[in-house]
């Protein structure tokens, strides 16, 4: 095998980190489609209630929404009495949101149907694998949110710098016809 075939297995850490979202999040939603919401309203929902009072402006930050586009969601969520919208006493252009009264009930929904999603992302996984990757990916999410040195670029940890390489399949080139 030559040197051009083979790739670190660590070039693959994005792709894979994306992958697994994307996954985790489609096989959620189609959950959520059962009782209703959309994964959105679940993800507002879910930030809601471990954050009640919270500007608009935050909870597009947290749930990583366009806040023009967060908007329409919260108005229509409004509508169906799943979230309120109280002005803030510190700021007149400004709302703190709060779970609606129809929200409540399917909340506990929610939370099923995500045990539901963790139990077949993890179910090849021991107890002690899930905690250990629940420690990883803390410590990964602790390292991306601090702010970073320039010369961080290229920065491994010892552990990291002796990851094997890995066989990438060689891409077959097609001939133009």
């Amino acid at each position: 095998m030559d040197s051009r075939q083979t790739i670190d297995a660590l070039s693959n850490f994005g792709i894979l980190l994306k992958d697994v979202s994307r996954l985790y999040s489609r096989n959620f939603e189609r959950l959520c489609a059962e009782i209703g919401l959309t994964l959105p309203q679940c993800r507002v929902l879910g930030y809601l209630q471990r954050n009640e009072g919270i500007s608009q402006a935050r909870l597009a930050e947290l749930t990583d929404s366009q806040p023009m586009t967060l908007g329409r969601l919260l108005a229509r969520m409004e509508a169906d009495a799943l979230v309120e919208r109280q002005p803030d006493p510190s700021d007149g252009r400004a709302h703190r949101l709060f779970v609606g009264p129809k929200a409540e009930p399917l909340l506990d929904e929610i939370w099923r149907l995500s045990e539901r999603t963790r139990g077949v992302a993890l179910k090849r996984l021991g107890a002690a694998e899930c905690g250990q990757l629940m420690a990883l990916l803390q410590r990964i999410r602790d390292n991306l949110d601090s702010p970073a040195p320039a010369s961080a670029t290229r920065e491994r940890s010892p552990a990291c710098s002796a990851t094997p390489d890995v066989a990438v399949p060689r891409r077959v080139q097609r001939k133009a016809a």
